[in-house]
């Protein structure tokens, strides 16, 4: 592999492929073997500099792979008087960028760079009086009364991974495609000015949403101190320079992109809401090898009427609500068989007192923890599925459950209503493929079993309903097929605004 292949599509991912194995990560593989006849180049990003092991075998159409550590160790001091005005220059367009800035923010800050007569380091934009200067008064805009110190931290670790990606070698494509906003969206953003090529933008999760959690979450965030006080509450704290920042980061990318695409509707709303322009949105669903799972034999011998939960018992797949529906369910299908398809091993104290649960409701003879399967031996033995789950983007298993015929009772989360019910351009539409219920409801879940045990022809409807629905639109082949005229556009294209070369 080299770096100075000029590859078709350049792959810019954060923290995953090829050096974490996971969804988003497999989803990657199977889209580069996907498109054979492409040539990519990927660019991983991660947090450190730590030596890591490949955890994919890179298909022989990956050209080139960047490594891209977003904090360094950086000790030198440079101090040089050249670097000064430079500094100086960057504090205007580095504020508003941090306030929830955009796009023309980051291009000023990327052109002073380039005008430095000098070429810039991390150094000298890390450590210098000059940038002590600029953060002391970025602080006092910010934050006042806060803690200096953890913003000064802060503030070296959120600029520190934007100087990487700034300052890091590009590698040449013809199209750049980020797999989520946050630094791979700088990235992305910053391919587009210097190189005129387009950009497409893809969120499996919403990138800025899951950093609003975890900073909610973070202790070492809170900089509450000692005798201040904020009666009303409106003081602003570390947590909100962070979400601004990633607010920036996030804009800037969906103002560099073409086409932004995510796994289902309820992600664009907040996707709508940090910038991105609605007539750059779209949707292509995850895909699954609808044929084999559409073949697979119905178990036709007399048995037991089945249910089953697939995913790992873990609090968030909220299994507890699960079994306390099955307990719901028995009294009205009394025979009923309940499994719980799925690895145990992760979470071993939530898994023993689940099986507790199933002691003290007395459902041990009719209630099995089956630990990690192969789904192909057991989809034909099942009659509905459950999903519990608190959360999830596109859960896999309503799609294979679906292309097998078999309807699904799933709690309002993620995708969970687009694939069961349709979404709202579903043309025609299909009618209801299960039911959508409540979080942590186990009234509503044992009642939409309940009702497709019991109904036989509810359940031949809602079974069919999903099983085209899920030929239709999450067929992994039509998947390929989109995101290949999707490529297809964008190779195309010619070149977009001057350059960030000829624009200085």
């Amino acid at each position: 592999m080299s770096d100075k292949v000029l590859a078709d599509v350049c792959l810019i991912v954060e923290g995953a492929y090829p050096y974490v194995a996971g969804g988003v990560s497999s989803w990657l593989h199977d889209l580069i073997r996907a498109h054979e006849d492409l040539t990519f180049h990927i660019v991983a990003l991660s947090a450190d500099e730590k030596p890591k092991a490949l955890r994919f075998s890179l298909p022989p159409n990956v050209v080139g792979l960047t490594q891209l550590s977003l904090q360094q160790q950086e000790t030198t001091i440079a101090d040089d008087p050249i670097y000064r005005r430079t500094i100086r220059e960057l504090e205007a367009p580095m504020t508003r960028l941090f306030e929830r800035g955009s796009l023309a923010d980051f291009q000023e800050i990327l052109s002073t760079l380039r005008r430095c007569p000098r070429p810039v380091t991390r150094a000298s934009l890390l450590n210098s009086e000059a940038v002590y200067e600029m953060v002391k008064h970025m602080y006092e805009r910010s934050v006042p009364g806060s803690s200096f110190l953890n913003y000064f931290w802060s503030w070296r670790s959120l600029a520190g991974g934007l100087f990487s990606v700034l300052l890091a070698e590009l590698p040449q494509a013809k199209v750049y495609h980020a797999i989520s906003t946050g630094y791979a969206g700088l990235v992305l953003a910053r391919a587009t000015l210097e190189t005129g090529r387009p950009g497409i933008l893809t969120e499996h999760g919403i990138y800025t949403n899951e950093r609003r959690v975890e900073i909610a979450l973070a202790d070492w965030l809170s900089d509450d101190l000692p005798g201040s006080l904020d009666l009303e509450g409106q003081r602003r704290d570390l947590r909100d320079v962070w979400i601004d920042v990633f607010t920036g980061y996030a804009r800037t990318c969906y103002e560099a992109c073409n086409r932004i695409t995510t796994l289902y509707t309820g992600n664009q709303v907040l996707q709508l809401r940090d910038g991105a322009a609605v007539e750059r949105l779209c949707i292509i669903p995850n895909g699954i090898d609808y044929d084999s799972l559409a073949q697979l034999p119905r178990d036709l011998v007399p048995r037991r009427p089945t249910v089953a939960l697939i995913g790992r018992v873990v609090p968030i797949k909220d299994v507890k609500t699960f079994i306390r529906a099955a307990a719901l369910l028995r009294e009205k299908v009394p025979d009923v068989r309940v499994l719980i398809l799925g690895p145990t091993d992760e979470d071993p104290e939530y898994v023993r007192e689940c099986e507790e649960m199933v002691a003290h409701l007395d459902l041990t003879a009719c209630v099995e923890f089956a630990g990690r399967v192969n789904l192909h031996d057991f989809l034909g033995r099942i009659d509905a599925i459950a999903l519990t789950s608190i959360s999830e983007a596109q859960p896999l298993v309503l799609l294979e459950a679906g292309a097998a015929g078999i309807p699904s009772v799933a709690t309002d989360v993620g995708s969970c209503s687009d694939i069961l019910l349709g979404r709202d351009d579903e043309d025609p539409p299909l009618g209801a493929g299960g039911v959508i219920t409540p979080l942590a409801n186990p009234v509503a879940t044992a009642k939409g079993l309940t009702a497709l045990l019991l109904d036989e022809g509810l359940r031949k409807r809602c079974g069919d309903a999903i099983k085209r629905r899920t030929e239709r639109y999450y067929n992994k082949q039509v998947v390929d097929r989109i995101y290949r005229e999707l490529y297809n556009e964008h190779l195309c294209m010619p070149n977009g605004q001057r350059t960030l070369e000829e624009s200085i």
